[in-house]
């Protein structure tokens, strides 16, 4: 039987601890693993390659403005975060600790799609604040937005694809109505309007300077619409807990997998999105550290140079992963 993620993760650590094949583990041994782990089998040293450009030449914090502004956004490679602002684990627990740099700085490195999970903000009427499930991460939807804005103005060339999703969840949670009237208001009556591209999928030059609004709330409003499965807009891995046996494992493959039939799919109409973040009774840390070594950068290595593109990759962790977020880039400029 399949667990909700909130329960997941709000769920006592010794109940987690029973999955099998991920048993969790204290904070010293953990690391001590991630670190035998990556010196072991990382074969580029993540702290080595935050230079500001990737292998490739590409400068991260402009890789797009390289790109022909012809390019269709469906064509590219696009790194991303999975609870982009989750930064924090005093803000709910290490359980949903998934990144460690802030939205300005995984802009700068590159990153291009954000995932912005909303409730209401406590003591205002009109706002929305960022959430993990019922965990407020003390960021509103206003300094995302700003974030944003100053580095689209300063990178002209460059694009954000945004999911906003209604995280409905705890004493803050907005039924689909109250959600849909707050985000009007961020549009309208605070004027954000004019920084988002509201109308389907664009070209690269369409959406440079401005946010790809992809909705995962309710609304009739024709934009882009999430999926976490498939739609007419995305086909979505997003495996986060199997009941399987060695399910890191089975995460592994359905990440191969997705960045095969993408590779096999060039003239899809719809967005891949292949989720590299797993949460089924594991810490995230050393989750993505399994799934990266074992997975994700041997098969972006193996298949490096070749022409494809991959979509969407959301990830935990860019900083402990940075030559995988350097792989993804560079395929964009494969012959």
């Amino acid at each position: 039987m399949t667990v909700a993620r909130r329960t997941l993760l709000t769920g006592a650590a010794a109940t987690l601890a029973g999955t099998l094949g991920g048993l969790a583990l204290p904070a010293t041994a953990r690391a001590a693993t991630a670190t035998r782990t990556a010196a072991a089998t990382r074969a580029v040293p993540a702290a080595a390659t935050v230079t500001g450009s990737t292998p490739g030449g590409q400068p991260t914090a402009d890789w797009m403005g390289r790109l022909d502004a012809a390019r269709p956004l469906l064509g590219l490679t696009v790194p991303g975060t999975h609870d982009s602002c989750c930064t924090d684990p005093a803000h709910g627990t290490e359980w949903s600790h998934t990144q460690n740099w802030g939205v300005p700085e995984q802009l700068t490195q590159g990153v291009r799609f954000l995932d912005i999970r909303c409730n209401g903000l406590q003591g205002t009427a009109d706002e929305l604040g960022v959430y993990h499930s019922d965990a407020y991460q003390y960021v509103r939807l206003q300094d995302v937005l700003d974030q944003c804005r100053a580095f689209l103005t300063a990178h002209r060339g460059e694009t954000v694809v945004m999911r906003l999703r209604n995280e409905n969840a705890g004493g803050q949670a907005l039924d689909p109505a109250e959600f849909r009237r707050r985000v009007d208001h961020y549009l309208d009556d605070l004027g954000y309007r004019p920084l988002f591209h509201l109308s389907g999928w664009p070209t690269l030059g369409t959406a440079r300077g401005r946010i790809v609004l992809v909705a995962d709330f309710a609304n009739d409003w024709g934009v882009i619409q999430w999926s976490s499965g498939s739609n007419a807009y995305f086909r979505t891995q997003d495996l986060w807990q199997t009941d399987q046996l060695f399910p890191l494992r089975v995460k592994g493959r359905a990440i191969t997998q997705q960045f095969d039939t993408a590779a096999a799919d060039p003239a899809s109409p719809q967005m891949y999105v292949n989720f590299l973040s797993y949460a089924g009774g594991y810490w995230p840390k050393s989750a993505e550290q399994t799934l990266m070594d074992q997975s994700v950068y041997p098969y972006l290595t193996a298949h490096a140079g070749r022409p494809a593109r991959y979509g969407i990759v959301p990830m935990d962790f860019p900083d402990f992963h940075v030559n995988v977020l350097h792989l993804l880039i560079d395929q964009n400029f494969t012959a």
